[in-house]
């Protein structure tokens, strides 16, 4: 289909035209959709219905369980198939899990799916970017992230950032007839282009078909899992001929047990053994705590671009915030006007036209509340404000009322303008400067208009020069809303062990003001431009002051390396444009829905109603996930340890497995899966430490040699008494149903009423199993000997006991202890 439909565009496809400045009609909209050049291009980032079923089912080890499943059926023992309904339950589950959790985000991030601004029929639109079709005429903005491949129509002082593209951080200058190609964001100016190519012909779904694939983001829980899968795989194959060739020379060897129909129990229980090695739930509990975890955070209005994004989370020990927008609500309110003399005519119309400007970011358009006459204004030329510059500029002629050339922007910037050509220093100047700074400290925003009777030419509109002469008119105040829940989100992070920088292209003196508001000791705050470059330099500084101001996009980006660098896990939050570099390169991004598209494109979190106080459910989520994955691993590792054990033992001694499927299926199930289950969704506020592997194992490997110890000992005395294989199997059920439930006794710690109810859950479950008559038969457990019973006392309070041992040395060993509930 794709085929056919790529020809017909080729033959039927309307030549390439270049739009009135209307943009296209409703016919030539209609005939590019009815041919397919839209802006639509299949959704790779999100895993499919397809690929979800086969990350869940088609695995080495559902392959081998699934097989054995088969083998046991045919062989009419059902009753110790048990296990292949478990397999193929924790397979819907992980399904079912996985792709509600994918619809549960798909849904969400369409609700808040960026839009793109079209020319149609003489009218400006807001579409969606996938209803944008070739020919278009789309209008970009300073934080529109380009959606399709164009070429400049018009423009007034272009700049992209194409880094998410070619890796090249600097801005590039677009003019007229100039290529724009997607992906790219708009960091300066605006202008009109039409569209060249769209969808999967576009530049950057060309350059990121694969790269934009679902890829989980870099994990040690899943990298550390993924390994330790790897391992069993490789040990499986040799353990399994070990037991086979056991179980058969205890049936009287390979040929008698042929002949003699002995074979068939020996398969049993060499199934049994290879069961028992594969930690089937393990991968399960870690994909439904992922999604799980998205879930709960799309009820608090946060979109997980990624699912194993949420670990990432438990790993951030260090947040930089920017202040507009996060710890401020973002509204900006004009305060007063601070005249500089007698100001020159026109300067009140000049600070309305700046504040009705259709393109002006929040802070101008806070004057228009103050400043509202504008009429016949219109500038001859002009210098979009710059994050980099921190100042605008517009060029009236002299027949207006207010003629040269007016430059409002960051109070110390424009006075740095004012002082060139002025090297003696001006006192007049330095006073105002420091009246500026003095307003700063009292956490108000400082704004500078200055003037300039000269005009600007086209080649100062070009480079982005100011003419000579700029003289001061008025200084402006305007002031922010700190965020009720700011204090008390801050608090959290300071109790959970969460640095906080506040990085802002705010004053310096401002920005401290506000972070004191909060509670934080801010001091007076670090002026970003006497910085150093040197990362590690850079790192130094970070470490030790909490305030930044006049901090530029580069160095917001250089910031999140310099701490990184450092061994420090970094998330950063912003809003505007100047902080999608950041946002991209820390370890997770975390965008304002009231933000850029592009900000919101390259993080990995948006908060949706962009409230700051959904920070700490942010953190403590992820943290819930890792701790708790990190609990049950345990559980299924130390099944995995004893089972090897015993596989490798028992092979060697030439010993039948001591368990048929029916009784692990069993002891498993309420021992380690069930529990596990609920365990793995509860409330867990640990901190993340790294070495989750190293820990796992760590406890997991002991643990489980104590156990497969415990029931060498007690099937090799049961046999050396020449008790039946029916008595041992049940002797051996009983000692590790105590030491598993132990296990799981020791990872439920510290106890809470939901924890010490699973565990109650889970002992009437196994007593049941071994006092109620229908189950008794079904498990195949038979009445033990006063001589077993000795040996269940003495061998499993010993096994008890080195099981705390464990624990114990675990826990001074790591130091790692969680609370949870």
């Amino acid at each position: 289909m794709a085929d056919r439909l790529a020809e017909r565009r080729a033959t039927e496809a309307p030549d390439p035209i270049v739009p009135s400045r209307d943009g296209l009609d409703d016919a030539q909209v209609a005939e590019r959709v009815r041919l397919g050049l839209v802006n639509r291009v299949d959704d790779a980032s999100s895993r499919s219905f397809g690929s979800i079923l086969r990350a869940n089912v088609l695995t080495l080890f559902n392959g081998i369980v699934l097989g054995a499943f088969g083998l046991l059926l045919v062989l009419g023992h059902w009753q110790d198939a048990l296990f292949g309904f478990a397999a193929i339950s924790n397979a819907i589950i992980g399904v079912v899990q996985e792709y509600h959790a994918k619809r549960q985000l798909d849904r969400l991030a369409l609700m808040h799916a960026p839009k793109a601004r079209v020319r149609r029929g003489g009218r400006l639109l807001e579409l969606a970017t996938a209803d944008v079709v070739r020919d278009d005429r789309l209008v970009l903005r300073a934080g529109d992230q380009v959606t399709a491949d164009g070429v400049v129509l018009e423009c007034v002082r272009l700049e992209a950032d194409e880094s998410l593209l070619t890796g090249e951080s600097d801005p590039v200058a677009k003019h007229v007839g100039d290529g724009v190609l997607s992906g790219s964001i708009i960091v300066g100016g605006e202008a009109e282009i039409v569209v060249t190519a769209v969808g999967a012909d576009a530049f950057a779904s060309k350059l990121s078909a694969e790269a934009k694939r679902f890829s989980l983001v870099s994990s040690e829980l899943r990298n550390s899992i993924n390994r330790i899968l790897k391992w069993i795989t490789w040990m499986i194959f040799p353990i399994m001929l070990l037991v086979i060739n056991s179980n058969m020379q205890a049936a009287g060897g390979w040929v008698e047990a042929i002949e003699s129909g002995a074979w068939n129990s020996a398969a049993v229980a060499s199934i049994a053994a290879v069961i028992a090695m594969i930690p089937l739930g393990l991968v399960l509990m870690t994909s439904i705590a992922f999604a799980v975890g998205a879930i709960k955070l799309g009820s608090h209005n946060v979109l997980v671009q990624e699912l194993a994004g949420v670990e990432g989370l438990a790993r951030v020990d260090l947040i930089c915030l920017d202040k507009t927008g996060t710890i401020t609500t973002g509204e900006i309110v004009f305060d007063a006007a601070h005249p500089v003399g007698e100001p020159p005519a026109g300067w009140e119309a000049v600070l309305a036209r700046l504040g009705a400007d259709p393109a002006a970011n929040n802070t101008a358009k806070s004057l228009a509340t103050r400043f509202t006459d504008a009429s016949g204004l219109e500038p001859l030329a002009e210098i979009e404000f710059s994050s980099a510059r921190k100042w605008s500029a517009l060029t009236f002629g002299s027949g207006s009322a207010a003629p040269g050339t007016w430059v409002l922007g960051a109070a110390e910037y424009v006075l740095a303008l004012a002082e060139d050509g002025r090297p003696g220093g001006d006192p007049a100047l330095a006073e105002l400067g420091e009246r500026a700074q003095a307003l700063a400290a009292s956490g108000l925003r400082t704004l500078l208009l200055s003037r300039s009777a000269e005009v600007l030419d086209a080649a100062a509109v070009r480079d982005a020069r100011l003419p000579g002469g700029v003289e001061p008119v008025a200084l402006l105040t305007l002031k922010e809303q700190v965020r009720d829940d700011a204090a008390e989100t801050l608090r959290y992070f300071a109790a959970e062990g969460v640095a906080v920088r506040i990085i802002s292209g705010d004053n310096p003196a401002t920005v401290a003001a506000v972070a004191r508001e909060v509670g934080l000791e801010a001091g007076d705050g670090v002026d970003a431009r006497d910085l150093p470059d040197e990362l590690f330099a850079l790192g130094g500084i970070l470490e030790e002051q909490l305030v930044f101001g006049r901090v530029s996009p580069t160095q917001k980006r250089s910031m999140v390396h310099a701490l990184q660098a450092r061994g420090r896990t970094v998330a950063m939050t912003g809003d505007g444009v100047n902080d999608a570099l950041a946002i991209k390169d820390a370890d997770i991004g975390i965008a304002m829905e009231s933000g850029s598209d592009a900000t919101k494109a390259v993080a990995r979190l948006v908060l949706l109603d962009s409230k700051f106080s959904h920070l700490p459910a942010v953190v403590a989520e992820g943290r819930r996930v890792i701790a708790n994955i990190e609990r049950v691993s345990m559980l299924f590792l130390s099944k995995t340890s004893y089972a090897i054990t015993m596989g490798i033992v028992f092979g060697l001694l030439l010993w039948p497995f001591p368990f048929l499927p029916r009784q692990l299926s069993i002891t498993d199930g309420l021992t380690i899966g069930l529990p596990a289950f609920l365990l793995a969704l509860l409330p867990n506020s640990r901190r993340y430490v790294p070495g989750f592997l190293k820990r796992s194992l760590s406890f997991a490997i002991p643990a489980g040699l104590v156990v497969a110890t415990g029931i060498v000992v007690a099937s090799g005395r049961a046999r050396a008494a020449g008790e039946s294989e029916d008595i041992v199997r049940s002797l051996c059920v009983v000692l590790l149903s105590i030491l598993g439930l132990w296990i799981l006794v020791v990872l439920s710690r510290p106890f809470s009423w939901v924890k010490a109810g699973v565990v109650a859950l889970m002992v009437l479950g196994l007593v049941a199993v071994y006092t109620v008559p229908a189950l008794v038969w079904f498990f195949e457990l038979v009445a033990l000997t006063p001589r077993d019973f000795l040996d269940l006392a003495v061998i499993a309070p010993i096994g008890i006991l080195l099981i705390e041992l464990i624990a114990l040395w675990h826990r001074r060993r790591f130091g790692v202890r969680g609370t949870s509930t």
